[in-house]
């Protein structure tokens, strides 16, 4: 199933709704959840249980027809992001002037998002402040229940979904300022859609090609299979001493080829078109204003 916030093609106001096939989406009401309900609500109430999302046998929409928004476009807390989780980034990340951490341990930092950015929306530059603005594909997790002192082993129980991010970054401020919260935080610096895939239809470790182009050139070509920590280590360190709360975003890390990696580096300016995308998810777009 995908999991979306949308505009009607028939207008008014932003509501949730399900895909059961890609093709068609039910708004929540129609699937006959209390008017007004959001997409983190409706994790909230479903605690895991896919079970009690059942198609109509009519009604909807056609999906190509309605304006997709972030599918949760105001996160109920921080994003949590693991940084250098994959072995080709973490070596361009090096040669960049960004400390290599210890292979053991992962590193955690977090995002504050006032309002994810849409699929189709700009990505504010910040120009006047910010002379290296970079971009970074990542598969997003999405947690269905509260999860703490949870095992590895049983980290799949606690996935809602996935849905694809770009951890957008002012490489200057990230470096000027021996932190990375304020340079991975400005507003528009989260862009996040086009939906969440369950994860009874993804699994609870997708091993997909994640991608992103700039102006239709290739930059990053990885895999999710090549994270150093996976989905379920990532959950079980957080929430050894952590509560995660049912609907918080964990984005995992990106592959080699972001901006800053290149020689010199090729930062995005004004007018530039990203295109982020993880397959059996689906694509990102955003252009930089």
């Amino acid at each position: 199933m995908k999991i979306l916030t949308y505009i009607s093609a028939r207008g008014g106001a932003p509501r949730a709704g399900v895909s059961f096939d890609g093709e068609t989406v039910f708004s929540l009401e129609e699937l006959g959840w209390p008017q007004g309900m959001g997409v983190l609500d409706l994790i909230r109430a479903l605690d895991g249980r896919f079970d009690r999302l059942r198609a109509p046998a009519s009604g909807g929409e056609a999906l190509d027809g309605v304006r997709l928004l972030a599918p949760i476009p105001q996160p109920a807390n921080n994003v949590i992001c693991v940084g250098l989780n994959y072995k080709s980034h973490v070596a361009e990340s090096d040669s960049a002037g960004i400390l290599e951490p210890a292979k053991e341990d992962a590193v955690y930092f977090t995002k504050n998002v006032n309002r994810a950015t849409d699929p189709g929306g700009l990505i504010d530059g910040h120009f006047d402040i910010c002379d290296s603005l970079d971009y970074e594909s990542e598969l997003a997790v999405v947690l269905g229940r509260d999860a703490y002192r949870v095992p590895k082993e049983r980290a799949g129980d606690y996935i809602f979904g996935f849905t694809v991010a770009n951890d957008v970054t002012a490489r200057s401020i990230q470096k000027g300022r021996g932190q990375w919260f304020l340079g991975k935080s400005l507003d528009s610096f989260f862009p996040l859609g086009p939906w969440i895939v369950t994860a009874d239809e993804l699994g609870t470790a997708p091993a997909l090609p994640i991608r992103s182009y700039v102006n239709g050139e290739l930059r990053q070509n990885g895999h999710t299979g090549d994270l150093i920590h996976s989905v379920a280590e990532i959950i079980e360190d957080l929430s050894r001493g952590i509560t995660l709360r049912a609907g918080t975003i964990l984005s995992t890390g990106t592959p080699a080829g972001v901006g800053m990696g290149f020689r010199p580096p090729r930062y995005l300016k004004s007018g530039d078109l990203v295109r982020c995308e993880i397959e059996g998810i689906g694509v990102l777009e955003n252009r930089v204003k």
